[in-house]
C-alpha cells in the first residue's frame, strides 16, 4: 500500500473537481490519498441539480463566480480562498469514514476545537456547521470528500444561490443563517494554510509517512479531457428540457424535481433534479417512471415495487396529487 498527497496549486474550480474525478476512476486500488484544494468565487452544485432552478446565474455572472458541478450529490455551497476542501480516495477495503473523520477531528482539536458528526455528512462544533461532506464509489474505488469553512465569506451564499421556500419552510432561514460558521469565528489562529498543515500531519499519523501524488503524461492527457468535460455547459447546466408538467416536493431525503414530457398519456422522458446525497436515486426515479401512463396511480405503482425508501416515498405523494 502506498500513501499520497496531492496539494492542489489551481483555485479553478472546474480544474480541481476534474481532478478529484481523476483520483476516484484513476488512482491505483493499492493507493490512499489525500487532495487537498481550495476553490476561488465558485458555485459548486451536486451532481444531480438543476443549475437554472438553484443559482442566479445574472448575479454569479456579473461577478465573474464559477458555475461548478461536481461528481457527488448533495446541495449546492459557495467557495472561495477562505475555505479549504478535501477528499480521502482510497479503495473500499481502506475505506473508513471513522477514520477519515478522525482526522479532521484530531487536526482541529490541536487548535483546542472539539468537532463531532452529525448525521452522516455534517461536521459540527457546537451547534455551528462548519464542514459538508459527500460520497461517492467508482469500480471497487471509494471517496470522501467536503469543505471546511475557516474564513470564507458566508454573506455571499445568499448572493448567489436561490434557497427554495420549501427548504426555508423545512429548516426556517434563521436556523440556516445561524447554524454555519466558520472555525476562525471560534479559533483565533485558524488560517486555511495552518489547517491544511494540520490536516496532513494527521493524515501522516494515521497512515503512515506520504509521498507527493505525480501525474504521467498519460494522465495528464486523461486529466485534461475530464477538465473539458468539466467546464463544459452540458455537464455544468444539466439536460433541463422544455416539459409539460412539473412535480416538487422536499422529502426526507431532500428535494426533488420532476419535469414530466408527456405525450399522448404516456411519459416520454422525465427529467429528475435533487440534492439528495444518493447520485443513483435520480436514475432510479427516470427508469422507473420513463413509459408509464401519466395518472398518480400509474406512476405510484411503477415506484412501489423498489426496495428503496426514497422511492417508496416519492410514490405516496404522487398517489396524493391531482394531474
Amino acid at each position: 500500500m502506498s500513501v499520497y498527497l496531492y496539494q492542489s496549486d489551481s483555485y479553478d474550480g472546474w480544474r480541481n473537481l476534474a481532478t478529484d474525478r481523476f483520483f476516484l476512476e484513476h488512482l491505483n486500488e493499492n493507493n490512499i490519498l489525500l487532495y487537498l484544494y481550495i476553490n476561488e468565487n465558485a458555485v459548486i452544485i451536486g451532481k444531480n441539480q438543476n443549475a437554472l432552478r438553484e443559482c442566479d446565474l445574472s448575479a454569479m455572472e456579473k461577478d465573474s463566480v464559477q458555475l461548478v458541478r461536481r461528481h457527488t450529490g448533495g446541495g449546492a455551497v459557495y467557495h472561495d480562498r477562505g475555505n479549504l476542501n478535501f477528499s480521502f480516495i482510497m479503495s473500499e477495503e481502506h475505506y473508513d469514514l471513522t477514520r477519515q473523520f478522525g482526522i479532521i477531528q484530531k487536526a482541529l482539536a490541536r487548535l483546542g476545537l472539539d468537532a463531532a458528526l452529525s448525521g452522516r455528512n455534517d461536521l459540527l462544533i457546537g451547534d455551528k456547521k462548519f464542514s459538508g461532506n459527500a460520497f461517492a464509489a467508482s469500480k471497487g474505488m471509494k471517496a470522501h470528500h467536503g469543505t471546511i469553512l475557516i474564513d470564507a465569506d458566508l454573506s455571499r451564499l445568499e448572493k448567489y444561490l436561490n434557497v427554495s421556500s420549501k427548504k426555508l419552510n423545512a429548516k426556517g432561514v434563521t436556523s440556516v443563517r445561524a447554524r454555519v460558521c466558520n472555525l476562525r469565528e471560534l479559533s483565533d489562529i485558524a488560517t486555511v494554510s495552518m489547517v491544511a498543515e494540520l490536516l496532513k500531519q494527521e493524515f501522516a499519523r494515521e497512515y503512515g509517512e506520504y509521498g507527493i501524488y505525480n501525474f504521467t503524461e498519460e494522465q495528464k492527457a486523461a486529466l485534461d479531457e475530464l477538465y473539458t468535460m468539466q467546464s463544459s455547459w452540458d455537464w455544468r447546466f444539466g439536460k433541463a428540457p422544455a416539459f409539460d408538467y412539473q412535480v416538487e416536493e422536499r422529502f426526507s431525503f431532500g428535494e426533488m424535481q420532476l419535469l414530466f414530457s408527456v405525450k399522448q398519456g404516456l411519459v416520454q422522458d422525465v427529467s429528475v433534479f435533487s440534492d439528495a446525497l444518493d447520485t443513483s436515486l435520480s436514475d432510479d426515479v427516470r427508469a422507473c417512471l420513463k413509459g408509464m401512463r401519466f395518472t398518480p396511480s400509474h406512476l405510484a405503482e411503477s415506484l412501489m415495487g423498489s426496495s428503496k425508501p426514497e422511492l417508496l416515498e416519492i410514490a405516496e405523494h404522487l398517489k396524493s396529487i391531482s394531474f
